[in-house]
């Protein structure tokens, strides 16, 4: 909604920008006629550009806020279910209980593969790193949805947002299944979203009724539902960028994992683990904290670059961080050591007062190496459920008109030269 404009006076010239209000957040200055005065805006990171307009996720960062479709997320990981929040990020709202049996229904339909997809997995190198071959499996998946795919058709995208959301579990744990040599372990519809994928991940042949521990299900599912959106962030924006060119959905989603993968963002999880392998035991933590207030090395899982005072779904993965070691009753020395390194981080002034708090990715590695998870599958987790985030932008998008995105740059590079053939250079 524009109420007012704010004035560019370029070359003694002067252009009107109006400014938009959405329903929270900043206001937001629609820069559009900066190309009437010959002109581009130069903002590295897009830290203070909205190339997109979107009714899905907000954030406040100074306030430790974080909504989908305007409910905190502390109460959705609380009260909600996954799949829930997969229904509430792709169709405006949580469900009834008749809409939610629907979409339950129809995701348990899709959570098995295409069984030559299967043979995809055979052309990876077993020591390949699971999310080099989640992407290469997912990107393959357009190879099987494509002869009858119409972007224009809403039941189209509708299915095909519900078919990723549903194998997205089973493709993850086939990851796991083939770096390890075990054999790959069908969907049992009767398990419910986590459960289903736990039992993918951990249960045999030679024990096809393996029980999951209830409380590694409820871990996992708010693990999934703290995951599932975080606005514009750099996965999403690819996904959106590629969704752009008209290109095939399971091509971008594959596009928004190569993104995720980097340790900058998805990868952080596994970087924290890997950190502590560095620190190597407890007696070590504090002179470790010291090089970090003299930037020696990184932090890493502490603070963020969006939350400026506390992650608001940090809180929500400490408790369940609190509850899987209880239930597992686990001893690790490394696990000790991330606790003594969450107890400075929380003490130190140095710390508090640069807001270097443990956030998300700092404990849902814990949680994920107590339930037995390699660190090569953190980034696949996130994968797995930021799936839900990305097909309902991609959704969103498709849902109205849009442009193909093109950015621009300030080049610095050499001015038009003269060519000269290379004997007389």
């Amino acid at each position: 909604m524009t109420e007012k404009n704010a004035k560019l006076l370029v070359d003694g010239k002067e252009y009107d920008l109006p400014i938009m209000n959405g329903t929270l957040g900043n206001p937001v200055i629609d820069v559009s006629a900066v190309q009437q005065a010959g002109y581009w805006t130069y903002d590295p990171g897009f830290k203070v550009t909205a190339p997109v307009e979107s009714a899905i996720t907000f954030i406040d960062g100074g306030k430790g806020q974080l909504l989908h479709r305007g409910y905190p997320i502390d109460q959705l990981a609380d009260n909600a279910e996954y799949l829930e929040v997969c229904y509430a990020l792709l169709y405006g709202d949580l469900p009834n209980k008749a809409q939610k049996d629907e979409f339950y229904a129809k995701v348990q339909a899709h959570t098995a593969v295409h069984d030559q997809l299967r043979k995809f997995f055979e052309g990876f190198r077993r020591d390949a790193h699971p999310m080099a071959i989640m992407i290469g499996v997912v990107g393959a998946l357009s190879a099987f949805y494509h002869n009858d795919l119409d972007l224009s058709d809403e039941e189209h995208r509708e299915v095909t947002s519900i078919r990723l959301i549903a194998k997205m579990p089973t493709i993850a744990a086939m990851c796991y299944k083939y770096t390890r040599g075990e054999p790959f372990m069908y969907p049992r519809n009767s398990f419910s979203y986590a459960e289903n994928f736990l039992y993918m991940m951990f249960a045999t042949p030679a024990d096809p009724e393996y029980k999951v521990n209830p409380v590694l299900v409820k871990a996992m599912d708010k693990i999934f539902t703290l995951h599932a959106d975080h606005e514009q962030n750099a996965s999403t924006s690819t996904v959106r960028l590629a969704g752009s060119t008209g290109a095939n959905p399971y091509a971008c989603i594959s596009a928004g994992i190569g993104a995720l993968w980097g340790p900058s963002h998805g990868g952080a999880n596994e970087a924290v683990l890997n950190m502590l392998d560095e620190i190597g035991t407890v007696e070590n933590v504090a002179e470790f904290m010291e090089k970090v207030k003299r930037r020696e090395v990184k932090l890493m899982g502490f603070g963020h670059r969006v939350y400026k005072n506390f992650d608001p779904r940090a809180k929500v993965m400490k408790e369940t961080c609190d509850e899987v070691l209880d239930a597992l009753g686990i001893d690790d020395p490394q696990l000790e050591l991330a606790m003594e390194l969450e107890r400075i981080a929380l003490e130190d002034p140095y710390f508090v007062e640069r807001n270097l708090y443990p956030n998300v990715d700092f404990y849902s590695g814990i949680i994920l190496k107590a339930i037995g998870i390699p660190t090569s599958m953190f980034t696949v987790m996130f994968a797995l459920a930021r799936t839900s985030g990305w097909i309902s932008h991609w959704l969103e998008m498709h849902s109205s008109p849009f442009k193909i995105g093109r950015p621009r740059q300030m080049y610095t590079g050499e001015t038009e030269r003269t060519f000269v053939k290379l004997e007389d250079r």
